[in-house]
């Protein structure tokens, strides 16, 4: 099997690729944890060959990478595009340089803008995605929220990001809820928790209010879980609560009145169209993985290889 292309999804933590037929369908998939992370500049190539070698055929295969690789300390930097501008621009790919003859190998840069500072790296092509499956340069008009490590929220216009905020939420979850005194009683889980819901949805509440509480509502997790014998996975549904609900508070501007989409795994996307329900708000939730793929498909364009 040959593909005809292949999309590569190449984060921090782990490489996601997908062999492409000439026709559009996915051929085949592949993934490591060859992250940018683990990585020096000159072992992104062969982690690569080690997931798409069985897909060359005797040709030049182009590969088209989003996400970290094209961060500065990855495979080679692709300088970032200013916004207010299209998510993706094909003729602001940057070409890695490679060995093996069999490959061509094109990074998408992310987006930044100047104030407030802020960049993003990957979840440009997402956004790209959702916009190409929207059908219209106009039609996928709104704000995307991408929750993760880094919540993303970004304002689209006319089919250009105008502004966008990250949000530290995902980062600061797992440092509290796996290294600080928060972790002696928390669950790994609280799903199917009873109450959980409820826990969550209140504690939401309590930070999208009163927002400037957050540091002093976080330790009343431990107080409780000392002196009430608060449930780990409540605690666990409490301390998610009160993050997304200091991210709402955050991103108010950008939410309030306005069509969101979501663009995230499901369960965190299930969380955060949860809070937003509660404020009125009834998004539209999409495949990251689906957004992902037609983002880069969209760089895939006829040239002399």
């Amino acid at each position: 099997m040959a593909a005809d292309w292949i999309a590569a999804d190449w984060g921090t933590s782990n490489l996601r690729v997908r062999a492409i037929g000439a026709d559009g369908a996915v051929l085949a998939e592949a993934a490591s944890d060859e992250g940018m992370g683990r990585l020096s500049p000159d072992g992104f190539e062969p982690a690569l060959l080690r997931l798409v070698d069985p897909w060359l055929g005797p040709g030049v295969t182009p590969v088209y990478a989003a996400g970290m690789v094209g961060a500065r300390q990855g495979w080679i930097e692709a300088r970032y595009r200013a916004v207010p501008c299209t998510p993706l621009d094909p003729a602001a790919l940057v070409e890695a340089p490679v060995r093996d003859k069999r490959l061509r190998v094109f990074i998408a840069p992310g987006l930044s803008q100047a104030k407030p500072a802020d960049v993003m790296r990957g979840e440009e092509t997402q956004i790209a995605g959702a916009l190409a499956l929207a059908g219209g340069k106009d039609a996928g008009d709104g704000v995307y929220c991408l929750p993760g490590t880094h919540s993303k929220w970004a304002h689209v216009s006319a089919g250009e990001v105008v502004s966008f905020q990250s949000v530290m939420t995902g980062e600061i979850f797992a440092l509290l809820s796996q290294q600080s005194v928060l972790r002696h009683g928390m669950a790994e889980t609280d799903e199917g928790a009873e109450g959980a819901g409820e826990a969550f949805l209140d504690a939401l509440s309590e930070t999208l209010s009163r927002p400037e509480r957050l540091a002093a509502r976080l330790f009343s997790i431990r107080a409780e879980g000392l002196l009430t014998g608060l449930a780990p996975a409540l605690a666990r549904a409490r301390l998610s609560g009160l993050l997304i609900g200091a991210e709402l508070a955050a991103a108010k501007p950008y939410w309030l009145g306005q069509p969101v989409t979501l663009i995230g795994s499901a369960g965190l996307s299930a969380a955060y169209a949860r809070a937003l329900a509660a404020q009125g708000v009834t998004p539209r939730t999409l495949d990251v993985a689906a957004c992902t793929l037609a983002g880069l498909s969209t760089l895939r364009r006829p040239r002399p290889l």
